[in-house]
Formats: structure tokens, C-alpha cells, sequence
């Protein structure tokens, strides 16, 4: 596990609990045995609600890591204490600055099918610490199951996150409801998180680096593509190039994060068998 030194907070905040354990990664809710899930299947994780408790926390700098030196802010700690509204969805911090919430799940995976202990802090093709600010209410996430019975957890409770979560943490804070649904399906093969949202499809891509991570999540959305609308290879990579917008997940997690997403609005496909359709 890697454990980040955290600053000493701005405001007095509730005290850990007593199962808090500093190197043991994230706090999560799981595994999770999926009745009749099998090794290959796809685990569909329907989000049907996340409603954020009223406090949330976020921390820069102070800690040895490769992103804090480039912004030189090693030795510079600073702890934002946010006060949330769940009914407005806005939290202000004790600076005065405010934001629209946002909130998701950082957490949302499985675990690799070697046995033993496995970090949380990486993410993996199989879910886990994905950071992805997308994965909101109303969103259904797709993943490849590594072990039978799937062992899904879930924790990492994000009020509000810019993408590429730049300095470690986004707002973090305990959650007062998270609803999920599960179903297992062989009709939707993946190799890494697909996801529908309310709006776009997207697809995630995690590697060492962020080049590895965007065509990662590149050859997951032109397989998509040529699956959801029977296009060839090379026409789907065509109409990436005029609809698909890639965007960093996040770069603080060992191994970086890109998705690449396709909106509703994008891009429409003609009716089967029309002029010009190619299907």
C-alpha cells in the first residue's frame, strides 16, 4: 500500500473510526458476492443514487509524490474543509469558495484474479480507483469480471472533482446513500470499464502512461462503436476524430487514467438501410 502523509486538518473534524486503519488504502463497502457471476462474464453496475453526507475534505500537497514536486508544493500542506449541501448541491469551503456538487463513487471495481493483497490506490481493467467524475447518478458501468462471484466493492466518496483530480484528492467525504444494481451479462463482452451515462457513452483506459491510457480507451470506443453501429474499422476511427472527445480520468493514482467519450448528441447514425448508411 502507499500511504499519503495527510496535513493536519484546517477545522476539527469527526475522529476516525475505530476500524481505521492509515495503510490500509481506501475505506470500502465490499467484496460483494455476485450470485452466479463468472470469471469472463460482464459485471453491469446500474448507480441508481449517491446523496453526499454534509462535510468533505480536500488535501494538496505536503507529501512526497512526482505531481506535488512538478508543482513544487512538497512541503506546502493545505487542507480545504468543506461544508455541503445535499439538498442544493453546493459546498463552500472555510475560504468562502464555492462549487457545484457533483457526486460519485472513486472507488467502484474488483479485484485481480491473482490471489493475496492488492492496493486500492491503482485502477485496474477490472474497475477499483477510478476517479472518473462521470459515474454519477443515472450511470451504469460495465466491467470485465476477473473471479467468479465478482467480489465488487465500492467506497471513495467524491462531492465535486475537476478531471484529472490534479492534486490527489477531490472533495472527499462520506456518502448517506449509495445505491447500486447488479446483473451479470454475456451479451456485452469488455475488456475495461465501458460506461453508459445519462448522455454519452464512454470508455476508460488505464496505463503507465497517458498515452497508454488514451489509446487504451481509444481501442475500447472504436470497438464500441463498430459493435453498437456496425461501422468498419476504418470509418469508426473517422468518426472519432470528428465526435469522440478524450479527456484525462486522473494522474495521481500510480497508474494514470484517459476516457474517451462518444455524446448523444455528437453524432447521429442514418436509419438502416438509407442512402449513404453504412451498417
Amino acid at each position: 500500500m502507499v500511504r499519503r502523509p495527510v496535513p493536519r486538518r484546517a477545522e476539527p473534524g469527526p475522529p476516525p473510526v475505530a476500524q481505521h486503519r492509515p495503510e490500509h488504502g481506501h475505506a470500502l463497502v465490499g467484496p460483494v458476492a455476485v450470485h452466479g457471476a463468472r470469471a469472463g462474464q460482464t459485471l453491469a453496475v446500474r448507480i441508481d443514487a449517491i446523496t453526499p453526507a454534509t462535510w468533505g475534505t480536500t488535501v494538496a500537497g505536503g507529501w512526497p509524490s512526482v505531481f506535488n514536486q512538478r508543482y513544487g508544493v512538497q512541503e506546502q500542506p493545505v487542507v480545504h474543509a468543506w461544508t455541503l449541501d445535499p439538498v442544493t448541491m453546493t459546498g463552500r469551503n472555510q475560504h468562502g469558495h464555492a462549487v457545484a456538487l457533483r457526486p460519485f463513487m472513486g472507488v467502484l471495481g474488483m479485484p485481480p484474479a491473482e490471489p493475496g493483497r492488492h492496493s486500492t490506490i491503482p485502477p485496474r481493467p477490472w474497475g477499483g480507483n477510478l476517479d472518473c467524475r462521470d459515474l454519477t447518478a443515472g450511470s451504469t458501468l460495465l466491467l470485465p469480471i476477473p473471479v467468479d462471484d465478482a467480489l465488487f466493492s465500492v467506497g471513495d466518496g467524491h462531492a465535486a472533482q475537476g478531471d484529472g483530480e490534479v492534486g490527489g484528492t477531490a472533495i472527499e467525504c462520506p456518502m448517506d446513500e449509495v445505491t447500486l444494481t447488479f446483473d451479470v451479462r454475456d451479451d456485452f463482452p469488455v475488456t475495461g470499464p465501458v460506461a453508459r451515462t445519462p448522455d454519452a457513452w464512454l470508455t476508460l483506459g488505464v496505463g503507465a502512461s497517458l498515452d497508454d491510457a488514451t489509446f487504451t480507451a481509444l481501442e475500447s470506443m472504436l470497438t464500441l462503436m463498430q459493435r453498437l453501429h456496425g461501422l468498419s474499422r476504418a470509418d469508426a476511427v473517422a468518426l472519432a476524430s470528428v465526435a469522440v472527445d478524450v479527456r484525462v480520468t486522473q494522474i495521481v493514482n500510480q497508474s494514470v487514467g484517459a476516457h474517451a467519450v462518444l455524446r448523444d448528441d455528437a453524432l447521429r447514425f442514418p436509419p438502416a438501410g438509407s442512402v449513404g448508411g453504412r451498417r
